[in-house]
């Protein structure tokens, strides 16, 4: 709940997302969120949930209720924002819901990498490695 009481992205210090973003964009995982958003934007990279609502007891995607989700509109997201080529998720629920949740197809590159969650047990340099990888691939 951490992320949902600050309004802000990956807003749990346990949550290895921001630390990840900074080693491959060059800024600090500590500077203040604004810093931090703004060194994405300039990397034109957008960060945006598959989910624009939902009902969940706690912080978990597991908690999530599936009757509940509603997803965000990426046919306009992606109809105003026509240079996306390519969507990386965070983890495999937010891909599996995108999947279930958001019919039709897309002229946009989808790829999974693991989840910078503290849930997801995968070590650190793992997760740095994996989205190092996708990264450089583009």
């Amino acid at each position: 709940m951490l992320a949902l009481a600050k309004h802000q992205y990956y807003g749990n210090p346990r949550n290895a997302f921001w630390r990840i973003a900074g080693a491959l964009y060059g800024f600090d995982a500590d500077d203040p969120y604004p810093e931090r958003t703004a060194a994405l934007i300039a990397n034109a990279v957008a960060v945006w949930d598959v989910l624009r609502e939902c009902r969940r007891a706690g912080s978990l995607d597991s908690a999530v209720e599936p009757p509940s989700m509603v997803a965000n509109d990426f046919h306009a997201f992606f109809g105003r924002y026509p240079s996306i080529r390519r969507v990386l998720f965070n983890g495999a629920a937010a891909e599996r819901n995108f999947r279930r949740l958001v019919p039709g197809e897309f002229d946009v590159e989808f790829e999974r990498l693991p989840s910078t969650s503290p849930a997801q047990t995968m070590r650190y340099e793992l997760k740095l490695a994996a989205w190092r990888a996708a990264l450089q691939s583009r």
